[in-house]
This record gives structure tokens, sequence and C-alpha cells, in this order.
């Protein structure tokens, strides 16, 4: 059977005011995603094949699935692209096109961070529409609850408490945020900014 493996080449390290200690206790959490997706994605082909797809204990390892495996995916999105020293080049198309439907590129960067510090636990996503081509941002709780049917995820902030608790303790989201800002990848996005204009899907590794 098909198993998922943790993506070692995402994990990054070297980053401005996340601590590589963050990192190594917030990939941990990652690698659980991933061994609970294989683990759930089994049993529930073996309840299938016993005849138990219409049972309660089948549909709460259903719903724990979505969590998990949505978990592991955003999860590869957001170490995916974090890395120290990259600038947003203002020409880039995803630049330019954040700047148009916001009216600057710093308007989008503050709804963004906004997004972020919407209170509850979750993860703000910059979304491209491919059917409208418009740029949006969205707030999502528990991995699963949120995310935009057909939207293609650009840049993707972790905004749980386990993101951040190391370096900057509970109340410390807000200057988590403007670390995070400091530590984008611009390439990768840009990368994922022009696949999805093109209507195929970024690998997300």
């Amino acid at each position: 059977m098909f198993e998922y493996t943790v993506r070692e080449e995402l994990k990054p390290s070297g980053l401005n005011g996340i601590s590589d200690e963050q990192i190594e206790d917030h990939w941990g959490l990652y690698k659980g995603y991933v061994a609970q997706s294989n683990a759930l994605r089994k049993e529930l082909a073996d309840m299938r094949a016993n005849g138990q797809s219409g049972s309660m204990a089948y549909a709460d390892r259903r719903r724990r699935y979505g969590f998990e495996y949505n978990g592991m995916v955003l999860h590869e999105y957001y170490f995916g692209h974090l890395k120290a020293g990259v600038n947003l080049n203002p020409e880039s198309g995803f630049a330019k096109a954040v700047a148009a439907q916001f009216g600057s590129l710093d308007a989008w960067k503050t709804d963004l961070m906004n997004t972020g510090k919407t209170r509850g636990i979750g993860w703000a996503v910059t979304y491209y529409d491919p059917t409208t081509d418009q740029i949006s941002n969205h707030f999502i709780q528990l991995h699963e609850d949120g995310n935009v049917a057909g939207f293609q995820p650009l840049v993707i902030l972790d905004v749980f408490e386990h993101a951040y608790m190391v370096d900057h303790k509970a109340a410390g989201r807000p200057a988590y945020i403007e670390a995070f800002m400091n530590n984008i990848d611009w390439d990768v996005v840009e990368q994922r900014y022009q696949t999805a204009k093109k209507g195929e899907i970024f690998k997300r590794y």
C-alpha cells in the first residue's frame, strides 16, 4: 500500500527570528501528521474490507483522517516556503498581482498578517482563485475547516501555538508573524503563483 513520507528536504534552518530549536519542535508535529495519515489510511481500508464503512467508528476515523491528512499537506506547503534572505521582487508576477488587487504590496502584507492575528488557532493562507484570477486571504481552523475548494495556496502561515511557543511564548504571535514574513522564500511563492495561473497544480515537494 502507498505510504506518505516525511519530506526531509523541506526542513528549513538558519532562519531569522525563528530558531532551529523552534523548527525542530514543529517538525516533530509534522512527522506525527505523516504517521497518523498513514495509520488512518490503512485503518480505513481495513474497515472497508471488513464491511465496517457504515459504522460510527469508521465515521470517527474518517473525520480524523481529514484533520491529519490536511495537517500534513499544509505543513509541507508551510515548511516548503521558509528560507532566510530571499527578497520579494516588486516586479514579480505575484507582487504585481497583489498590489493591483489590494491597492499596494504593503496592504496585502498587512491584511495577511492581520488574518494571522485572528483570535483562535489555525492558519492564514493567501489563495489564488484560478476561476476569477483573484488572490485573497483566508483564516482556516483545524487544518480541514475553511479551505476553499479549487483555490491554490500561495503563502501559508501557521498560527497554531506550536509554530512559535519555543521562541515567542503564548502571547508572542505578533512577533512570530513578523519573523515569518521576513523568512518567506518568495521565489517559491512566485513559482506557485505562475503554476496556478497556468491552471496547473504546484507540486509541494
